[in-house]
């Protein structure tokens, strides 16, 4: 068996044990699905009608939902960070270094499986944005690359989550490290209002985000972009789904190499 393939087998063992662990403490799953319920809920009824313009709120509705998406996938990174400090914690890690497996297979282990909750949480999603006005108005391919979009975003998250985990020195300190940096880049982004509504810095800052670019682009391919047709932002907004499709892979390229030599390190001591 070659390297890669042993990898690809130890990761999918490690992700099936975390599966368990997940079915063993079942508030994960709650937080994973009752959040986002509650910010649809929110957002729809609670803030939608003072934020879209007056007698528009079915088209906010509309604008809405892959924001929340993009948001509840984001955070659940969180549980990327908190499921490594745990394992840290606990002394899980010391385990796994005694065994024959390849040092890629905890890490991609983690986010694969919390990839797994990422899905559920977009189905309860869906169907909840669906018992509020929110539907896809394009074919069953578009909407299938804006799921894919998502998910993809959701899976580089994951990877930015594995290097805070496994920096973190305690579950205290992985609660607040994996969520803290996410409020920002996902509120200054377009998941909730236009970019033009703006001050000139944040909506700069807001265009090339790639939280705006995925969400951007998942409101084309399901063609929710009524409310938001008039965004303007150069490239990023022209090129949404290149630019989210891109900034995904950078990610991952950029945080997988640190989390596995972070791991390699922790997993040496």
């Amino acid at each position: 068996m070659t390297t890669l393939a042993k990898s690809l087998a130890d990761g999918g063992v490690v992700a099936w044990r975390n599966l368990l662990n997940v079915r063993r403490n079942p508030d994960w799953l709650m937080s994973a699905t009752v959040q986002p319920i509650m910010f649809v809920l929110l957002f729809a009824y609670v803030f939608g009608g003072a934020i879209a313009d007056a007698g528009n709120t079915a088209a906010y509705r509309e604008y809405l939902i892959a924001g929340i998406f993009a948001q509840t996938v984001a955070f659940n990174s969180a549980f990327t960070v908190v499921g490594f400090a745990n394992d840290l914690q606990k002394g899980i890690i010391d385990r796994f270094r005694s065994l024959p497996m390849s040092r890629l297979a905890v890490v991609l282990g983690r986010t694969t499986s919390d990839l797994v909750i990422s899905v559920l949480a977009l189905i309860v999603m869906s169907v909840c944005g669906l018992l509020v006005g929110w539907q896809i108005n394009t074919g069953f391919g578009e909407a299938a690359l804006g799921y894919l979009v998502m998910l993809l975003f959701a899976w580089a998250l994951s990877w930015v989550g594995a290097f805070i985990g496994l920096l973190a020195r305690s579950v205290e300190v992985a609660q607040s490290a994996g969520l803290i940096w996410l409020f920002p880049v996902s509120f200054i982004s377009a998941a909730f209002v236009p970019l033009q509504s703006l001050p000139g810095p944040l909506e700069a800052f807001a265009t090339w985000n790639p939280f705006t670019a995925v969400i951007h682009a998942t409101r084309e391919l399901f063609g929710n972009t009524m409310l938001g047709a008039a965004e303007s932002g150069g490239w990023p907004i022209e090129h949404a789904a290149p630019y989210a499709v891109l900034s995904c892979v950078a990610i991952i390229a950029v945080f997988a190499p640190l989390s596995v030599a972070r791991y390699r390190r922790v997993a040496s001591k």
